[in-house]
């Protein structure tokens, strides 16, 4: 997989892994990277199958798949230990690995994320998928920006949202392996599991969340050990391009307590 290291090459620096949702790519971090990569060595890559990391995706593929990868991944990186932020499906591999290898884990921070499948998140999937099977794919791109975006949001930012919808556009993932991507989502389900996973959690969760309820990071706070619970007013489901500020600020507060 395409992967960077960024920032401190202090070897006493610890270690940030980003990994992004369904659309896998690294380039949903840049509004993180200025202020992580002045303390700490950041790691982000784009997922196998996506953006700069082209390959077909077997048949029956899942998030434990996914978590498989980016352990090999730090192996390859000379990586032991790692603090992991993952934004919505790069949160369910970060529970993932947190149960296949809890040691490699000092934290984790999980946005919009879920610990099971929901009707509200799997019904937003079926539209997506419909409209992947009989419109265009720039529909398919507007339809995205209304479930991660806020109304306002979009409004003021349309120029540069067009302008990213464009090199989507022309970047456009792999149909079957958006496909698969998707199934993997909808089937994760670790509810029973949750107690297991005793890695240190701050769990960020949006009231304006189109896309994933605030109410199933309530669920992950109240099953995992070990956990914090951050729900931010504004940002729709991708509050780290939405509401930096507010989530950066979150975030260095995380990950100045190790």
């Amino acid at each position: 997989m395409y992967f960077e290291v960024l920032g401190s090459t202090d070897p006493s620096a610890q270690t940030v892994v980003l990994s992004s949702g369904l659309g896998g790519s690294a380039n949903f971090w840049k509004p993180q990277l200025s202020e992580l990569t002045q303390r700490y060595r950041v790691v982000v890559y784009d997922q196998l199958g996506t953006g700069r990391s082209p390959a077909v995706l077997p048949d029956q593929y899942r998030i434990s798949n996914m978590a498989d990868e980016l352990l090999e991944l730090l192996d390859h990186a000379g990586i032991q230990t790692c603090h992991v932020v993952g934004h919505a499906l790069g949160g369910l591999v970060a529970m993932e690995m947190a149960l296949k290898q809890p040691e490699r884990l000092t934290s984790m921070v999980l946005i919009n994320a879920w610990s099971s499948p929901n009707p509200h998140t799997l019904r937003c999937f079926n539209i997506r998928k419909a409209i992947l099977a009989s419109c265009e794919k720039r529909v398919f791109l507007q339809m995205q920006a209304l479930i991660l975006y806020p109304p306002d949001w979009i409004a003021e930012n349309i120029e540069a949202l067009e302008a990213e919808e464009a090199h989507l556009l022309e970047h456009f993932p792999e149909e079957s392996n958006l496909l698969k991507r998707i199934a993997a989502l909808s089937e994760f389900d670790i509810e029973s599991q949750l107690s297991d996973i005793d890695t240190d959690a701050l769990i960020v969760a949006n009231n304006d969340d189109l896309l994933v309820p605030w109410q199933r990071s309530m669920i992950l706070d109240e099953g995992l050990p070990s956990s914090t619970l951050k729900i931010l007013d504004y940002g729709g489901h991708a509050s780290t391009v939405t509401a930096t500020d507010a989530f950066n600020s979150l975030l260095m507060a995380h990950l100045a307590q190790y």
